[in-house]
């Protein structure tokens, strides 16, 4: 294989692994909740931002990694209990109340960090050179693999090999069902909410870390959710899974051979999915 197809390949799956763990918790959240969190995006700068803080102040780059997630993953809970929990059914409602949070947090994040292009500098330790096959690479992308792989993993677990997975499954397909069973749907709804919010928290400091963080990208970000959600099916692992592959393959093979048309390519799978199957490629018609 020639080095620098390889090389587009693994960059691909490494775009697709920040992709999947920025979709899958807005897919579980959106297949649950029927909430489209327009802040998502916002969710992911700000846990990039605060990962940047915590690497700058300490060097730690694992810390951090959990210092973004859980402080996304309490404040997206604290944001669902206290204000989305009070609108919920409510379409428009909800899609202003999570457009009026996003820029709140675009503006507050730009006075606190300023409006230049951030990256979280990675430590030598977790960024050797690996040769594989002929093929030099990155370490660190090859961990930004690994960790897609183990979230994958653990979501695969935690959705078909507990109870909460099980209730989260049923509230997909029949929400009325599962809480006439007494299945406490605010409080799965409050910790899917939670576990959407830690999702995009990690994947903003691996973003982060793989790219950069700068004031507007929260909408490009968003963007990328929301075909991924769409292009996968909602509430499918597997669809998010998939879908994550096919963008980042496109937008490294874009940016390398058609850069002024990678960013309309990642549009082209959606529509034709939309158009055979317009519940997504593993979603089902609800």
């Amino acid at each position: 294989m020639d080095t620098r197809v390889a090389i587009l390949i693994l960059n691909g799956l490494t775009q697709a692994a920040i992709f999947f763990v920025l979709g899958s918790g807005l897919t579980l959240a959106f297949g649950l909740m029927r909430v489209i969190n327009l802040s998502h995006g916002a969710f992911y700068l700000l846990g990039g931002y605060i990962g940047y803080s915590v690497v700058h102040a300490t060097g730690n780059w694992p810390l951090a990694l959990v210092a973004g997630g859980l402080s996304i993953a309490l404040f997206g809970f604290l944001f669902e209990r206290t204000m989305l929990f009070r609108v919920r059914g409510g379409d428009l409602p909800q899609t202003l109340l999570t457009i009026a949070l996003s820029m709140i947090i675009a503006d507050v994040s730009l006075a606190i960090w300023g409006g230049h292009p951030l990256t979280l500098n990675v430590p030598a330790y977790l960024n050797p050179r690996v040769t594989i096959l002929g093929i030099t690479y990155p370490g660190f992308r090859y961990i930004l693999m690994g960790i897609g792989v183990f979230i994958a993993l653990s979501l695969w677990l935690i959705l078909y090999k507990t109870k909460l997975g099980a209730a989260v499954r049923a509230g997909v397909d029949d929400r009325e069902t599962v809480s006439a069973l007494g299945v406490n749907i605010d409080a799965i709804y409050s910790l899917v909410f939670a576990l959407s919010a830690l999702l995009v928290g990690l994947a903003g400091v691996l973003g982060g870390s793989y790219l950069q963080l700068s004031p507007g990208s929260d909408t490009t970000i968003l963007t990328y959710s929301l075909v991924i959600i769409i292009l996968g099916g909602m509430g499918s692992l597997l669809g998010t899974i998939v879908s994550s592959l096919i963008l980042g393959q496109l937008l490294s093979f874009g940016l390398a051979y058609a850069p002024q048309y990678s960013y309309f390519l990642i549009f082209v799978p959606m529509a034709i999915v939309l158009a055979i199957r317009p519940q997504g490629l593993f979603g089902t018609e609800v």
